[in-house]
């Protein structure tokens, strides 16, 4: 193997199993979670027990799925660009059908666009089956920007990417309408098990999400987020599932809710921008096909259930995490303990603290 050709290695562990119900799966599995982060697989293995010892388990509902690409044209003025907007959104069922000329999979769902002075940002919506959908989606964009440019007058090419999509940004927008697969996860929680294997309460979780994800966030200037990281376990889970791992930018908004119901701890993490696929670049890889096999998305289905399962399988794994660490987080010195059992040696340890 030549240089420019190595493949970087990353540790990776099973970690599980995970009970899961809900709208897209009902199963028990383990998952894979590729970090340098030694401390996260044991934090998501206990998240994965709570799991297992709730009746439901984590119900995981998948909400919403669409990839977006944004295109810019260039109008002679404010008005003829609000004409050709509302012109587009009155020919949707036409631009459907370019849209199905230039893929199998791809389907225009939505339309939406914004106006600035003379430039006209038009964001389209597809559905792009069980690929992530960025190339799909930007292929069939460049198709519709050229049918537009032609049957439409007044406008002129900007670029086929406006930044309005929002590909590996977090904006307020991919938070509000979403990019990918938006799913949330809930579990229910019962007292003994917050006490016996969180060591903590469920009133302790609550005023510390409180605290720390909300008003914390709110007070750090946080964008459509309010969670302690998303981003460790979408990493770890993208890694080892050979997913685009820059999707972790958007994917790691969304906002943790936690109530104490008499005790029992409700506990739920929503995922407004999952962009996950079980097709495309990545999934050659000899150990992301054997790992999809694994987690049961390389199923003979319909199009799009492969990657609608891998999407609520890595929403899972999320709440694990968040789950373990907010717990973790209500007692005193119990993270930094973790870190330093699991990342250093003892002699390593002992001059470091």
């Amino acid at each position: 193997m030549t240089e420019a050709h190595a493949i970087a290695g990353v540790p990776m562990r099973w970690v599980g199993p995970l009970r899961i119900s809900g709208n897209v799966a009902n199963t028990e599995t383990q998952v894979p979670l590729a970090t340098y982060e030694s401390p996260l697989w044991p934090s998501v293995g206990r998240g994965a027990k709570v799991s297992r010892l709730a009746e439901k388990g984590i119900v995981a509902t998948l909400v919403d799925e669409r990839m977006t690409r944004s295109v810019l044209v260039e109008a002679i003025d404010a008005q003829t660009a609000l004409t050709a907007a509302r012109t587009i959104e009155a020919r949707i069922d036409e631009l459907r059908e370019v849209v199905r000329g230039c893929s199998r999979f791809a389907q225009l769902v939505g339309i939406r666009h914004e106006i600035n002075a003379n430039l006209l940002f038009i964001r389209f919506e597809f559905t792009t089956g069980d690929a992530s959908g960025h190339n799909m989606a930007t292929l069939a964009s460049d198709a519709l920007l050229a049918h537009l440019l032609k049957t439409i007058p007044g406008i002129s090419y900007g670029s086929i990417s406006g930044n309005y999509c929002t590909d590996k940004k977090a904006t307020a927008i991919n938070g509000i309408l979403g990019r990918g697969k938006n799913v949330v996860t809930e579990i229910l929680i019962p007292r003994d098990v917050v006490t016996d294997v969180l060591h903590t309460t469920a009133g302790k979780i609550v005023e510390l999400n409180i605290r720390k994800n909300l008003l914390g966030t709110l007070l750090a200037g946080g964008i459509r987020s309010a969670n302690a990281h998303y981003a460790n376990m979408l990493l770890a889970f993208y890694l080892a599932t050979g997913q685009d791992a820059a999707n972790i930018i958007e994917g790691s908004q969304g906002v943790v809710m936690a109530e104490d119901r008499d005790g029992d701890l409700y506990f739920a993490c929503t995922l407004p921008n999952l962009i996950v696929g079980t097709v495309g670049n990545g999934k050659g890889l000899g150990f992301v096909e054997t790992n999809l096999t694994r987690l049961g998305c390389r199923a003979e289905a319909a199009p799009g259930e492969n990657a609608r399962r891998l999407a609520v399988l890595a929403a899972a794994t999320v709440l694990c995490g968040e789950l373990s660490l907010l717990a973790a987080q209500t007692n005193p010195g119990e993270l930094m303990r973790a870190h330093v059992q699991l990342e250093r040696d003892n002699k390593t340890a002992k001059v470091g603290v």
